[in-house]
């Protein structure tokens, strides 16, 4: 039987009291705050990286991608999202497919 991986690193943070009362039913805490890293990771905005800020290049990057794109919402999610303004919008994508 092959030997169990051992976690080798620990990390720690701070909580406020009210966070505390808010997991302290759940049965596993630490998969439980490791999921929801994993998932706040995977919902970054991939050009801050989830900071919120862009530096000085990022907003120039941000700048030129502007000029062809724009945002607006979603007619059924009511959420932001970056269309073109480039030629005319398809109604169909296969997955993968750019939107430009």
């Amino acid at each position: 039987m092959p030997a169990k991986k051992r976690k080798t690193d620990i990390i720690t943070f701070k909580a406020e009291a009210s966070l505390l009362e808010a997991i302290k039913g759940v049965p596993n805490r630490s998969a439980f705050i490791r999921s929801a890293i994993l998932a706040a990771l995977d919902s970054a905005c991939p050009v801050c990286g989830g900071t919120g800020v862009l530096s000085a290049n990022q907003m120039r990057h941000w700048e030129a991608f502007a000029e062809d794109h724009a945002l607006e919402e979603c007619r059924k999610c009511h959420e932001v999202r970056v269309v073109c303004s480039k030629g005319t919008r398809r109604k169909a994508r296969r997955p993968g497919r750019r939107t430009c």
